[in-house]
């Protein structure tokens, strides 16, 4: 089953809601949605998760567009009758990445504003990535051995 109709809906509404916490607040700005629980708060990202390489934009961009590039050729031409959830998987993980890699590209710096004031801010190219990459992980250890059971 194929699921690329997800890719670009991950980065339009990763890119919306960038753009509309871009124009709409100064840096390190924040309002709260519940107080002391959510805000949105938003952060100039100069590095990877959990800000981690920052200032390597170049390497970050290169590493992100090879991954990018592999995982989406894998995707259209290997995968074409892969498991939906393998499919949906890496969907999420290319949009989510390309989300992100815009905004690298474009500003030199990826926009967060998810806030829960536990966790360090993120946003939806960022849920879109991990969420993907846990369907992937649950996909690899629990129902590929039970597939490859069933086969034996």
């Amino acid at each position: 089953m194929a699921l690329y109709f997800i890719i670009p809906i991950v980065i339009f509404l990763d890119q919306f809601t960038k753009h509309a916490v871009r124009t709409g607040m100064s840096a390190n700005d924040s309002f709260p949605i519940i107080e002391e629980v959510f805000h949105i708060t938003y952060v100039k990202n100069y590095g990877a998760a959990f800000s981690i390489l920052q200032g390597k934009q170049i390497f970050l961009i290169g590493v992100t567009a090879v991954l990018l590039v592999g995982i989406t050729i894998y995707l259209f031409k290997q995968h074409k009758d892969g498991h939906w959830m393998i499919s949906l998987a890496l969907a999420l993980i290319v949009g989510g990445g390309f989300g992100n890699l815009i905004d690298r590209i474009r500003l030199g710096y990826v926009v967060d504003f998810f806030d829960f004031r536990v966790f360090p801010v993120f946003n939806i190219a960022d849920i879109c990535v991990c969420t993907g990459c846990g369907i992937l992980i649950l996909y690899l250890f629990y129902f590929e051995v039970k597939i490859k059971g069933s086969r034996e």
